[in-house]
């Protein structure tokens, strides 16, 4: 298995900047490693959301995580804006596995790349639903090969 390298730019599709908060930062000054999935998690919401597709309080569908993962290539920290891009890897019936690279502003290659598996369902039955075709259509701008 080969080891993971950061990535390019040009393997996401959508950026969206995110400010580092002091609360971001460790003992160690850097962002802590937790922190990167809050970011993974604004990137796709924001995303969604100013698609059109996602409502978080009134919504019928829901996106639910069911699996996360994340490499770190090199430090983040406050105070910096950081550049999330995302790209969809892969759409089933009723998931999504969305991919994200951490960008410090203006670098070429990654800081740190990760990936989210969301299950969507009905936000009352809470059981897994078909992806509607907005969504899918929201989604579709999103994908590239991995």
């Amino acid at each position: 298995m080969s080891r993971p390298q950061p990535q390019p730019r040009e393997a996401y599709a959508h950026f969206s900047t995110i400010t580092t908060r002091w609360m971001d930062n460790d003992v160690y000054g850097h962002v802590n490693n937790v922190t990167y999935y809050s970011y993974f998690d604004t990137a796709v919401n924001r995303y969604l959301i100013e698609a059109g597709v996602l409502d978080i309080h009134e919504g019928e569908v829901i996106g639910l995580v069911i699996e996360t993962h994340c490499n770190y290539f090199a430090p983040l920290a406050f105070p910096r804006n950081v550049e999330a891009g995302i790209r969809v890897a892969h759409v089933g019936k009723s998931s999504v596995r969305y991919e994200i690279g951490l960008f410090e502003a203006g670098e070429p290659l990654s800081a740190a790349c990760g990936h989210f598996v969301h299950v969507y369902v009905d936000r009352h039955e809470r059981r897994p639903t078909t992806l509607p075709e907005s969504f899918l259509q929201a989604l579709s701008k999103l994908q590239r090969p991995a």
